[in-house]
This record gives structure tokens, C-alpha cells and sequence, in this order.
């Protein structure tokens, strides 16, 4: 049964439940006021339950001794060593608990400390009132009751906190330096084999610590503090480090949780180097555990924090490529521009070949998967011959843009920054566009024209332009099938960091040196050569593969499902105006329509691609950009001063 509290019986309340001996229900009762007030009468109600525990002091004072009794009764450590810290179990056994829990909840013991904050903060939005409240107003309400308290209570209480507080302290301590055995965490830093590793020689400091802490001598912390740093930037190493050598969920999720102790310990060790133990420490200390506790009743909470997780690596190898489709240079430019056109031959030769499937297959299912091959061969080949497609660059450029983000302080200096990285990518996509869109369509109509010439008829018939023009016609689906090829294209760069980091992982290089299969068929100097490639490269072949199996496939699902699923993509798009345009005689009126139809298509897949990926990046290296308004200024200014560098290598500041 819920239960309710008003304020105007809440003197009555507190004194029924110090009656009944009842501390959880007490606490109960507060917690479920608050939760159920509006956001403007929670600090009110939190000053009335401080006003009445003032006025009456023999309430308070009654209050007080139930709350010490209670507490010095509970066991505290394992709250201390748990609570918001990710679980031991890993994310899949977590998942599941939490999922059980739903539908059969298990039993809650109020004589565990654990469970009672799983009760007393029963709601996932409960954060929004904790943090409602300001920590002087917590501070006030200790304050009444702590003058309250009787001296012999006030030191038992003191003494238990100290002893569950050390203990906890000892476990994590071990806990951090039982982690250097993990074999993921050697594989990534083989230095942890070492006997004085950081993690060892922290444990080892905490040790000396808490012998001179539970002897009662001062002690010289400066040296753990040293080994708290190392401990940290190791940390951070081994999350770089994950990019390099390869991550995985279980990995990611390890490190997340060996960060989150290491900063559970240092709390607690600021907490009780000495006997004067701040209220301030220990409120925020409480806080913590309170929105852990509320945490805990959502599983989207968890979902989010840990697809961040593995997210980061994803996003870190797609940014490490974003560096090579930004142009700053006129030589880059031009290398650029020739890279994009090499894609736009083969783009007009796959539509032409998507042609004549669609002219020869009339099964939809069929017709799509052989398309789809058609499209992922086709960006394959187009990467292994280190050609371009335009609308590939937003998956890494977005990453990298995030990534300029996470590395600069916020303020001017990084708007000024951003601006001019997006300048600097908006120069690359243009040219990208353009060698794409201009090569292949201007192959295609000299295909169109050689086949009419040498033949005598048009290559395609009426019912086929009709469909092109249909397909590039914004008013008729096209910039939401548009939108569609941008998400694949987003998905596109996912499946690449995925695939570059598994490849990581795996060492896929001396897998494929040492494999036994292709030591047989392959001289070794060839079998290195693959191996390196391969290695080298997995993530982006993967990635262009699975991209044009998606294209293939979006229209199949939309057939067999009936709803209005479909891709348009702009450089195929360009090179069908190119067929079209010879084989309709259209005037130059209507061509240049069709070309702005097809730059339009070629927008929305940019921008979808480019947003979603950003918002990823941005999600998973746990940054934000503050202001898109003030980088937006700084790029007016930048194309007001430098007007031809947006779309050119010129008045490039040096």
C-alpha cells in the first residue's frame, strides 16, 4: 500500500513512528512527501520538517537516538563498496537482474542497507527532487539533530561509521589491485605483470594507510596521492589503448567500473583521514548513493551508460579516418577532387549495371539482394582503388569533429576552432560532390549517347525515364527515402569502428601471418601483405559492404512489409540525370532541375548522416558543444572575411 504523507500531519506522523520504534518508516514517510511535492514545495517541506524537529526538542532529541540506534545496527560497508558502482556481474547478468526484477521483485530485508535504499528511493525520476534540494538545506536538518544527540550515542555512532568506513576502504583497495590479473586489462598493458604495477602500489599504500589510521598516527599521504594519479592515468591509458588494440563491451565495461571504484575510494579516504568527519563529505557521499539508488529501477539508465561504453571505441576509430577527408590544402583539395571522380566512374558504371538487373530480375526480392551486391561490391572496389564517395565522409568527419570538441576547453578559442574545422569540412564535401556528381553524370550521358550511337535506339524506353525522374522528384517521397540512405550511411560508419576495433581485438594481423591455411596457398611475403591489409582495412570493407546491403535491402523490407521504405542516394541519383538526359532530349531548363533535384538529395543524406553521427560521438565521449549559436557567428565571420574558402582552397588562414 502507497503510502502518503501531508504536511499538515507531520509532527503527528513523526511522533507515531518514534513510538513504533519505526526508523525506515520514518524515513519512508519524508522520502514519499517529498517525492510527491511539486518541484516549488520541496525546499519548504524539507525547512518544515526541519522546523518542527527544531521547535521541539524533545522530538528531535527522540529522533535523533532512533536514527543512531538504527544506523549503528546496519551494516554500512557493502552500500559503501556497491552502491553506483557498476556490477561485478558485467552488463548482460545486470540486464537480465534488472529485467527479472520487473516481473518478479525480489524480497527487500530493511536490516540491509542496500535494499533500504532501493526502497526508500523506489522511483527512476527520484534524482529530479534529491537534486531539487539544496546541500545546506540537508546540512540543517543533520545540524538539529546531531545537537540533539546524546555524547555516549554521538561516539558509538561515530566509532561504527569509522569501522564500516576503513573496511570498506580495505576492500576496494584489494578490489582495484585484483583487477592487474585481469587478462584483458595484461593483454592491453603488459606492463601490469609487473610486481609494482600502479594498482599493486596503491593497495599497498592503502594498507600502511589504514594501519596508521586504526593506530591513531598521522600519516603522510602525499605518496598514495602520487600512486591515485598513476592509477588514473593508467586508466585512461588502457580507454585510449582500446582504440589501438580493440575493445569489447565485457572491456570497456571493466574499465568503467575500475574507474568507478578508484573514485569511490578517494572519496571515502578524504572522508576518514581524520575523526572531524564533514558533513559536507558525507551528504555528498549520501546523495550519490541515493541516485544510484533510484538508478537502479531504470534499465534505459543502464542500456545508455553502457552502449556509451563501447561507443567511444567505435567513434574513436572512425575519427582517427575523418582526418583523411578533411582538406586544408590546395594539394589535398585536388587529390580530393581526382579521388572523387575515380568513385564517379565506377558509381556510373554500378547504376548502369542497376539498370540492367532491374531489366532482367522481376522478382522485388531478388531484384533487391542482387542490387544490393551490386552497391556493396561496387563501394568496395571504389575503396580498395582508394577512391571516394562523397556522402561516406560524414561518419568520419562527425567523429572527428567530436572529438575536437572533448580535446579544447570550452569558450571563444573553441567555437573559433569548430568553425573552421566545419568550414573545412563543408570545402572537402563540396568538391567530394561535385567529382562524384559531375563524373558520373557526365559518364553516364556518354554511355547513353555511345549506345544510341552505336545502335540506333535510346538506352532507356519511356517507362524507365518516367521511373529516374519519379525517383529525384522531392514532392514525391524522394527526401525521406533520402533521409532513409542517410541513417545506412550513419550505420555505415558504426559497422566500420565496429569492425576496425574487432579487428583490434582479434590481432587479426599475426592471426592471418601465422594461419596455417594460408601459409599452404601463399608464398609468406604475400601472406604478410594480406595480413596487413586486411588488418589495416577490415572495418572500411566491412562498412561499404554492409552500406550497400542495406540500400539493396530497404526497398525488399518496404515491399514485403508495405510501407514506404526506399533509398536515394545522391551520386547514383546524378548518374541516372546522366542516362535520362540523352535519352529523353530534355532542354537545358528542365536538366538544370533535375541536377538541383539531385544536390537536394545529396543535402539530406549529408545531413542526416552528418547529425546522427555527431550526436553519437559527442554521446559517447561524454562531452557536449555549449553553444551551436556562437559557432554558427564565428562561421559567418570566418566566410565574411574568407568568402572563397568555403568552397575553395583559397584565403586559407597559415
Amino acid at each position: 500500500m502507497k503510502l502518503t504523507i501531508k504536511p499538515e500531519i507531520l509532527p503527528q506522523f513523526i511522533r507515531q513512528k518514534v513510538a513504533e520504534n519505526d526508523a525506515f518508516g520514518l524515513i519512508e514517510g519524508w522520502c514519499q512527501l517529498l517525492r510527491e511535492s511539486r518541484v516549488y514545495q520541496i525546499v519548504p517541506h524539507i525547512r518544515l520538517i526541519r522546523r518542527i524537529l527544531k521547535q521541539d526538542k524533545e522530538l528531535a532529541g527522540l529522533v535523533a537516538a532512533l536514527l543512531c540506534n538504527w544506523v549503528c545496527s546496519l551494516r554500512l560497508y557493502p552500500l559503501f563498496i556497491s552502491s553506483g558502482i557498476l556490477s561485478r556481474e558485467g552488463f548482460g547478468r545486470e540486464m537480465k537482474s534488472r529485467l527479472y526484477e520487473r516481473f518478479n521483485p525480489s524480497f527487500k530485508d530493511v536490516n540491509d542497507l542496500r535494499d533500504i535504499f532501493y526502497l526508500l528511493f523506489n522511483d527512476k525520476n527520484d534524482v529530479h527532487w534529491i537534486d531539487a534540494i539544496p546541500l545546506r538545506e540537508w546540512r540543517a536538518i543533520v545540524g538539529v539533530l546531531a545537537r540533539q544527540l546524546a555524547e555516549k550515542d554521538r561516539n558509538r555512532l561515530q566509532t561504527h561509521f569509522q569501522n564500516e568506513g576503513l573496511f570498506a576502504i580495505e576492500m576496494l583497495s584489494i578490489w582495484i589491485a585484483a583487477e592487474d590479473m585481469e587478462p584483458e586489462l595484461m593483454r592491453m598493458e603488459p606492463s601490469l605483470l609487473n610486481a609494482d604495477s600502479p594498482f599493486v602500489a596503491l593497495n599497498r599504500e592503502v594498507g600502511d594507510w589504514l594501519f596508521a589510521r586504526r593506530q591513531g598516527n598521522i600519516f603522510d599521504d602525499s605518496h598514495f596521492q602520487v600512486m591515485f594519479e598513476q592509477c588514473k592515468g593508467l586508466i585512461e591509458r588502457l580507454q585510449k589503448r582500446g582504440a589501438q588494440v580493440g575493445s569489447s563491451l565485457n572491456v570497456a565495461y571493466l574499465l568503467e567500473r575500475l574507474s568507478q571504484t578508484l573514485e569511490r575510494l578517494e572519496k571515502l579516504m578524504a572522508i576518514f583521514a581524520s575523526n572531524r568527519y564533514l558533513p559536507r563529505r558525507i551528504l555528498l557521499l549520501t546523495g550519490c548513493f541515493a541516485r544510484a539508488a533510484a538508478d537502479q529501477h531504470s534499465i534505459s539508465r543502464l542500456w545508455k551508460q553502457s552502449s556509451k561504453l563501447i561507443a567511444r571505441s567505435i567513434t574513436q576509430n572512425s575519427s582517427d579516418h575523418g582526418e583523411h577527408y578533411i582538406t586544408r590544402d590546395k594539394k589535398e583539395y585536388v587529390s580530393m577532387f581526382y579521388s572523387a571522380a575515380g568513385g564517379g566512374v565506377l558509381i556510373a558504371l554500378m547504376a548502369l549495371f542497376k539498370i540492367y538487373l532491374g531489366s532482367v530480375i522481376d522478382d522485388k526480392v531478388w531484384k533487391g539482394i542482387a542490387e544490393g551486391l551490386n552497391y556493396g561490391l561496387g563501394f568496395t572496389l571504389i575503396f580498395m582503388l582508394h577512391f571516394t564517395v562523397a556522402t561516406k565522409q560524414p561518419a568520419m568527419t562527425a567523429a572527428r569533429f567530436a572529438e575536437a570538441v572533448e580535446r579544447n576547453p570550452q569558450g571563444k578559442a573553441l567555437n573559433m576552432k569548430l568553425a573552421q574545422l566545419l568550414v573545412d569540412v563543408f570545402r572537402s564535401q563540396s568538391i567530394a560532390v561535385v567529382g562524384n556528381v559531375v563524373v558520373a553524370m557526365s559518364l553516364a550521358a556518354l554511355i547513353a549517347f555511345i549506345y544510341q550511337h552505336q545502335t540506333g535506339q535510346v538506352l532507356l524506353n519511356q517507362e524507365q525515364i518516367d521511373y529516374q525522374l519519379h525517383s529525384i522528384d522531392p514532392f514525391a517521397g524522394t527526401l525521406w527515402f533520402a533521409a532513409i540512405a542517410g541513417v545506412w550511411l550513419f550505420c555505415s560508419g558504426i559497422i566500420s569502428g565496429y569492425f576496425d576495433n574487432r579487428s583490434h581485438y582479434l590481432n587479426t594481423r599475426m592471426r592471418l601471418r601465422q594461419h596455417p591455411s594460408l601459409r599452404k596457398v601463399l608464398p609468406f611475403k604475400y601472406q604478410e601483405k594480406l595480413a596487413d591489409y586486411l588488418y589495416e582495412n577490415y572495418g572500411s570493407i566491412m562498412g561499404n559492404l554492409c552500406f550497400g546491403l542495406l540500400l539493396g535491402l530497404t526497398g525488399v523490407v518496404g515491399y514485403l512489409s508495405g510501407l514506404p521504405l526506399d533509398i536515394r542516394h545522391v551520386a547514383f541519383s546524378s548518374a541516372n540525370v546522366g542516362y535520362i538526359a540523352v535519352s529523353g532530349h530534355f532542354d537545358f531548363v528542365f536538366l538544370l532541375q533535375c541536377i538541383a533535384f539531385v544536390l537536394l538529395v545529396g543535402l539530406v543524406n549529408l545531413i542526416v548522416s552528418f547529425s546522427l553521427t555527431l550526436w553519437l560521438a559527442l554521446r559517447s565521449l561524454n562531452t557536449e558543444i555549449d553553444s551551436w549559436w556562437a559557432i554558427w557567428r564565428e562561421v559567418g565571420r570566418i566566410v565574411k572575411q574568407r568568402p572563397l574558402s568555403l568552397f575553395f582552397p583559397l584565403q586559407l588562414e597559415k
